[in-house]
Order: structure tokens, then C-alpha cells, then sequence
């Protein structure tokens, strides 16, 4: 059942993280070019220099407020890394072994840990 669980959890979400693909890349891009207006903002010396970056940057903006639902994508992209991380670590299970060289080692690391 938990299996089922996690298996519902991560198709909803892969659906979901499929349905943002256009708003995360256009997010993704628009604030990488509202970054670039900032810098060249701070650098300009004239005021219409300024005025023009202002402008710019208050219209590439209105374009990353638009995409800003791609935060979904992005919660939906950690719940299936989370559902991922959980699927694969129920699996790990050590058998300890008598013919094991290393099991002396092992213990005598545990008692210089503790």
C-alpha cells in the first residue's frame, strides 16, 4: 500500500512538473534577463540611459510575474525527487555475512566512533 501511495504521489506530480515545462523555462528566462537589466541599470550614468533600463526592467518583469505558477513546477519537481529518494530507499537492506573480512574492521570503527 506503500508502494501504491508513492506510485500516485510521483505520477501526480511528473503530470503536474510536465503541465509548468513553458511557464519554468519562460520564468527561468525572463529572470535571467531581468538580472542582466539590473546590472546594466546600475552601471547606466545618464538619466535616459535609466529611464530606458527602468522601463525595460518593469516590462520583463510583468513577464516574470506572469510565470510565476512555474513555482508549482517547482514544488512538484521536489515531490517527486522526494518520492524518488523514498522508492529507492526502502530497498537498501544490509545482510551482514560471517565470511566477511571486514565485519572486525567495522566493529572496531564503531567503537572508536563512540
Amino acid at each position: 500500500m506503500k508502494k501504491f501511495g508513492l506510485l500516485l504521489a510521483g505520477g501526480i506530480a511528473s503530470i503536474v512538473l510536465l503541465a509548468t515545462i513553458g511557464p519554468l523555462v519562460g520564468l527561468a528566462v525572463c529572470s535571467v534577463v531581468l538580472y542582466f537589466i539590473v546590472k546594466q541599470f546600475l552601471k547606466a550614468e545618464t538619466k535616459k540611459a535609466k529611464v530606458g533600463f527602468a522601463f525595460l526592467g518593469i516590462f520583463v518583469l510583468l513577464g516574470t510575474l506572469h510565470n510565476l505558477p512555474a513555482l508549482i513546477g517547482v514544488a512538484a519537481a521536489v515531490v517527486l525527487y522526494l518520492v524518488y529518494k523514498k522508492w529507492n530507499g526502502s530497498k537498501t537492506t544490509f545482510k551482514k555475512d560471517d565470511h566477511d573480512p571486514f565485519i572486525n574492521f567495522e566493529k572496531q570503527w564503531n567503537e572508536l566512533k563512540h
